[in-house]
């Protein structure tokens, strides 16, 4: 599942299920999940191309056209989920099995032979078919295919050519790291050999890297015989780029070469001579590897400097340079010269509280904190607060906003599908916001985004996912404070932020309510709900449809759970007062879709309902909070479970764990009965990580030895953490 696509993905794989004989469909019924199958093919192919361009280059029917077809994917999926739940029923199997969809589609056959449900499901497809039929008669109306064909933005200019002739006044905060790239650039001029020094500038896309590179080149080039700085970007043309490298040097165009031709041409003016090319925005190694023949290792001292907002693309050049933000009183500086004009000039004498939440929201971004200068550049200090509240990327007609939301839809639209829709689920949380890793991949499984590879855990494919979005400069790593490059977690900067946000809230991905967005009526096609502090309650009259509900900031304002119809993930996970938890997690049972179940550590939860037994398709349960002791025997019967995480203070391991045979990973607190402990845990042959947070005493040699005999069935463990293990023996 994705953002283009909506549960299309999901979707198909179900109706092939139901094509098979053994689900015994009547004629007609089967003719018609046929038809549904050829004709979401090709729109989901269709929805695959529309994502690939952006939002506000496409025509508006398309737009309306893609948004209606992804709506009609998720209220297909679920009524087909609706189905799958009935054929559940009351009781849990006996043991987890792989591939349980296609057990339950075995017992839906059984299901179809009986009358009403075979009335009742022909009447859904009935009218799921009209409905698509019409989508497919817009479909071609529209012409999408020849739409998305050719966007309307492939000709724009590249804003940050705008770099590349900044006047030296300009530029603030830029001296030290001149400085520091320019003495890497000459560590090695005193040797005989000379060799070609090659080094990449990294760092996240509006942070300065080509000011910073082009204010090298400018310093050093006339040191060269030959000089070229040349911008990439994005799916550059490599017989294009070699040709600049040419053009750049000698001033002469090689129409008619191809990428051969034109690298033995460079080989060949490059031969014998000194030089210093820069290379920048470079989104791929394998243009890097192309272009990187053409430079001629030819021990006159020659320089390359790469710039990317790609940590891989960086490493495969050479030596990283890592930008970083500016300082606080850099970034003051820097915003005062393009407010005031000059660094010492706050025309409103001491800085207003407004002025320090701007400076911080910009993160010592360049330009982040250029484009908010210039959105207040005329209007008088009392409105800043207002700007501030307001501000967000679309939000303004401004310039110099336009040109920052390209450079960072630049960085979003090069990310491959399945990574946009899970950068897009991090606007579910607030600025500022440290995002805990290992939940935050678990919400991904549960909302469907990761997709399934062969031998390889879910959990380990979102990680992968995880750390791509911080090699791709999307996201901010946060390391543990004990151990040093072990990350935790991550940031989104506030401009990302606002960025994501804004394609969320367009897309209908994600609808945010919080103080600043007080409205209190939902639209009927919400299908992923995130909710701050408010002060106005939330109806319930509209939940039926949503899918993912996430509070990180509740008072009294909880909708009670009954009115959830199709709810897949569940956190709950903020400040939520605790006089109101005691009963936030009443009719939790009916909550029968539900895969993930997070309870933070702000939640005052003493104990769970033992319904929670009745979630057969659960796979997550996050718990978090503190106060929970125990977990209800109910539990054991989550035979779908894939992750626990039960490490309060408080919780106390039960003595039936083994029966969650499903596990994948385990997060444990304290063991206070070892002996249990151990012996169950050789049942969890499925467990790729387990993580005891507090200590494990084991007391005697037939324990130490029935440990060593659990750990040795696990035969898929990754990951073995525990804080303490004692011997006392």
């Amino acid at each position: 599942m994705d953002l283009a696509t909506g549960a299309m993905g999901s979707l198909l794989l179900k109706l092939g299920g139901l094509l098979t004989d053994e689900y015994k469909l009547q004629a007609g019924v089967k003719e018609d999940v046929q038809y549904l199958k050829r004709e979401l093919t090709s729109m989901y192919a269709a929805l695959r191309k529309v994502g690939d361009v952006p939002r506000d280059e496409l025509d508006v029917q398309v737009k309306l056209w893609a948004d209606d077809v992804r709506d009609l994917s998720y209220r297909m999926e679920d009524t087909i989920d609706k189905f799958l739940v009935r054929v559940e029923g009351s009781k849990a199997p006996a043991a987890a099995k792989p591939h349980k969809l296609k057990r339950l589609m075995k017992k839906m056959g059984d299901l179809f032979s009986k009358g009403k449900t075979r009335h009742e499901i022909a009447d859904e497809v009935k009218d799921i078919k009209a409905r698509v039929q019409e989508a497919a008669d817009r479909r071609d109306r529209y012409k999408v295919n020849d739409v998305v064909a050719s966007p309307a933005g492939s000709a724009t200019v590249d804003p940050r050519l705008l770099a590349l002739y900044k006047d030296r006044k300009e530029l603030v905060g830029i001296d030290d790291s001149l400085n520091e790239l320019t003495k890497m650039l000459s560590d090695g001029d005193d040797d005989a050999s000379k060799q070609l020094k090659m080094l990449s500038i990294a760092g996240f896309g509006g942070l300065g890297k080509t000011t910073l590179a082009k204010a090298v080149y400018d310093k050093i080039q006339g040191q060269f015989d030959y000089g070229a700085f040349v911008p990439v970007g994005r799916n550059p043309s490599r017989v294009k780029l070699l040709n600049d490298v040419l053009f750049g040097i000698n001033k002469q165009m090689y129409p008619g070469l191809d990428e051969r031709q034109l690298i033995d041409e460079l080989r060949a003016v490059l031969k014998n001579k000194r030089y210093f090319i820069v290379i920048d925005d470079i989104w791929d190694k394998e243009t890097w590897g192309i272009i990187k023949c053409a430079f001629v290792d030819n021990n006159c001292g020659s320089k390359i400097i790469t710039t990317t907002r790609i940590l891989e693309v960086a490493t495969a050049t050479g030596e990283v340079y890592m930008l970083k933000p500016l300082s606080p009183e850099l970034s003051a500086e820097l915003f005062n010269t393009r407010l005031f004009g000059g660094k010492g000039k706050c025309s409103y004498g001491q800085p207003t509280e407004a002025y320090d939440k701007i400076l911080h929201r910009c993160g010592g971004i360049p330009l982040a904190i250029t484009t908010m200068a210039s959105l207040l550049v005329g209007k008088p200090v009392e409105s800043w607060s207002k700007v501030y509240n307001s501000i967000g990327l679309g939000n303004e007609d401004n310039k110099d906003v336009d040109i920052m939301r390209k450079i960072l839809l630049f960085s979003y639209y090069d990310l491959p599908c399945h990574l946009r829709t899970c950068l897009l689920y991090l606007s579910i949380y607030p600025e500022d916001h440290m995002i805990e890793k290992d939940s935050l991949i678990w919400k991904w499984v549960a909302e469907g985004f990761v997709q399934q590879e062969a031998k390889v855990g879910l959990s380990e494919t979102g990680e992968r996912y995880f750390n791509e979005l911080i090699n791709k400069s999307m996201i901010q790593p946060v390391e543990s404070p004990l151990h040093d490059g072990i990350i935790i977690g991550c940031r989104v900067h506030d401009m990302v932020l606002d960025m994501i946000n804004l394609i969320a809230k367009e897309e209908n991905f994600v609808i945010l309510l919080d103080r600043y967005q007080q409205d209190t009526s939902l639209d009927s096609n919400v299908r992923r709900l995130a909710v701050g502090r408010r002060h106005n309650p939330l109806v319930s009259t509209c939940m039926h449809q949503v899918r993912s509900f996430n509070a990180t900031c509740l008072d009294e304002f909880v909708p009670p759970l009954s009115c959830f119809q199709v709810l897949r993930v569940l956190a709950l996970e903020g400040d939520i007062l605790s006089k109101h938890n005691s009963n936030c997690l009443e009719n939790i049972g009916k909550l029968v879709h539900l895969r993930y179940l997070g309870l933070g550590k702000m939640v005052d939860v003493l104990e769970l309902p033992k319904e929670i037994g009745d979630l057969k398709f659960l796979e997550i349960l996050d718990l978090g909070c503190d106060t929970l002791e125990e977990l209800p025997q109910s539990v054991c019967q989550l035979s779908q479970l894939k992750c626990l995480r039960f490490d309060g203070t408080r919780a106390r391991v039960p003595d039936w764990i083994g029966n969650l045979t499903s596990l994948e990973e385990l997060l444990l607190g304290c063991v206070n009965q070892p002996s249990n402990f151990v012996n169950e845990l050789g049942k969890l042959t499925e467990l790729r990580k387990l993580r005891i947070s507090e200590h494990l005493r084991l007391n005697n040699a037939i324990l130490v030895k029935a440990w060593a005999e659990s750990l040795a069935k696990l035969q898929k463990i990754q990951v073995l953490d525990i804080h303490r293990v004692y011997f006392d023996m």
